[in-house]
C-alpha cells in the first residue's frame, strides 16, 4: 500500500498585512517539522492557475488561508471539502481567491481534484496596510493553525518530525516573517 500523496499549501499575498497568512503559516510548519516524502509543503503565494498541478497530484490538500468569513478579526476557522469554494469566493480580498477557486474547479473538471480537502483560514484584521505584517491577534493563529494541521495529518497517519536543524526556506530568505518585519521596523 502507498501512501496517498498530501500537499500543504499556503496561498496569499504577505505584501498586505493579514492577507499573508497562509504564506506564513506553511513558512512556519516548514520551520519547525520534516515530513514524510510523501508530504509537499508549497508557498503558493498569489500564483492561481499556476497551482494547477500541484493540486492535481495531492490526493489529501490542507490549505491556509486569510479568509473573510465575517467573525470577529483573528478567529479561526477550519472548512471540509465541498464547503471550500464557497468560502473562498465570500469576499474576494485579492486576485489569488479567484484563481484559487478556478484552480479547484478545473482540478474537478479533469477528474483530480484531491479527495479531502481542509482550509485552515483566519478572518483578517487589516487588509489595507501595503507592505504591512501580520496583525497580532492573526499572527497568534499561526500556532493553533499548525496544530489543527497536524491533527489532520495524524488523522491520515503522518508523523511529522521536529526539526533538530534549520528548514531550508519555501521562499527567499528575504520574505521570511522575521527578516520581512525587520525591513518595514514593525
Amino acid at each position: 500500500m502507498t501512501d496517498k500523496s498530501i500537499l500543504i499549501l499556503g496561498i496569499g499575498n504577505l505584501l498586505w498585512a493579514d492577507e499573508g497568512f497562509g504564506v506564513r503559516a506553511v513558512e512556519a510548519i516548514n520551520a519547525r517539522w520534516r515530513f514524510p516524502e510523501h508530504v509537499s509543503l508549497l508557498d503558493g503565494g498569489t500564483l492561481g492557475l499556476n497551482l494547477i498541478h500541484h493540486v492535481q497530484e495531492a490526493e489529501r490538500l490542507i490549505v491556509f488561508d486569510a479568509i473573510d468569513y465575517g467573525l470577529a478579526p483573528g478567529t479561526l476557522k477550519v472548512v471540509l471539502n465541498d464547503e471550500v469554494p464557497m468560502y473562498l469566493g465570500v469576499k474576494k480580498m485579492s486576485l489569488h481567491q479567484t484563481g484559487f477557486q478556478e484552480v479547484l474547479a478545473c482540478a474537478r473538471l479533469t477528474g483530480q481534484c484531491p479527495a479531502e480537502l481542509v482550509l485552515i483560514g483566519v478572518q483578517p484584521a487589516e487588509l489595507d496596510d501595503f507592505g504591512g505584517s501580520l496583525r497580532d491577534e492573526v499572527k497568534a493563529q499561526i500556532a493553533p493553525a499548525l496544530e489543527t494541521a497536524l491533527e489532520w495529518l495524524a488523522r491520515w497517519g503522518v508523523s511529522p518530525e521536529l526539526r533538530e536543524e534549520g528548514a531550508l526556506p519555501l521562499s527567499a530568505p528575504s520574505l521570511g516573517l522575521a527578516a520581512y518585519e525587520a525591513l518595514r521596523g514593525a
